[in-house]
């Protein structure tokens, strides 16, 4: 019986494989199912891994021990008690970060968060509602979608979690932040986030997981952070896809760049 339903369900997707083969996430290339990547991909992208600092997530080069902190968190400790990101922001992760904030690739979405999973498994774990960094209105109605809620949806239905995308607000329309300084993107966010009275009881007293495409200085994920607190939240953490690490980012790979590689397709 198992095997007939196993055929039956081939059948019918067959005729959708035909019409859209599945491709590459990050070059468009014809692949064997969804959501993965080609062998000329797959090595350009770097999965974060422990060894890492427990509290920022950053990867070590070497095992430093159970509980050793990097310098940032010990020199700016942030609000948010834990983050963690499933890739590096270069090379085939950040076209399709990219792909998925500006080429309206919300298809990528379930893939990328399923690479989120497995690297914040243990703050899912413990996680009791899932937010997503908010777009200001006015934004939202021009892009039509908020990349960082596609992303939370997606992590919230694979972990089976309650996901509140209007838990939190972004109240002032910032600048970008791509091209800011830190302390330019810090000052550019404060004060832009803020709970409102009828959200509170969605969050008061639960650990948050706050949930972002890229974590770059972490000021905008500080600021939501500060926010959820001050609402009500009883602990917050940071799942992102990618993580900007020193040397990732060279001029001009923050913004929208060239999607174009080896000659493939716009992601």
């Amino acid at each position: 019986m198992g095997e007939i339903r196993a055929l039956t369900m081939r059948a019918l997707a067959w005729p959708g494989h035909v019409l859209f083969p599945p491709v590459c996430a990050g070059c468009r290339r014809r692949v064997s199912q969804p959501g993965v990547l080609c062998g000329q991909c797959w090595p350009g992208l770097r999965l974060l891994e422990k060894p890492w600092c427990p509290v920022m997530g950053t990867p070590f080069a070497h095992d430093m021990g159970e509980g050793f902190l990097s310098a940032e968190a010990i020199a700016d400790p942030p609000p948010f008690e834990r983050a963690r990101a499933a890739v590096a922001y270069s090379g085939v992760a950040r076209r399709m970060v990219q792909g998925l904030k500006y080429h309206d690739r919300t298809d990528l979405a379930p893939w990328m968060a399923r690479w989120m999973l497995r690297a914040g498994s243990d703050l899912v774990a413990e996680a009791d509602v899932v937010v997503p960094v908010p777009l200001h209105w006015r934004r939202f109605f021009r892009r039509q979608f908020n990349q960082s809620a596609e992303l939370g949806r997606a992590v919230a239905h694979l972990a089976g979690l309650p996901f509140e995308p209007g838990a939190v607000k972004r109240i002032k329309l910032t600048r970008q932040q791509v091209g800011l300084e830190r302390a330019q993107r810090e000052e550019n966010v404060r004060a832009a986030f803020r709970v409102p009275a009828e959200a509170e009881i969605t969050i008061a007293g639960r650990r948050v997981l706050l949930v972002d495409d890229v974590y770059t200085t972490g000021a905008t994920v500080r600021a939501v952070t500060k926010a959820l607190k001050k609402g009500g939240a009883g602990a917050v953490d940071i799942l992102t896809f990618a993580r900007v690490l020193p040397g990732d980012v060279r001029q001009g790979d923050s913004g929208r760049g060239d999607f174009r590689a080896g000659g493939s397709l716009p992601i």
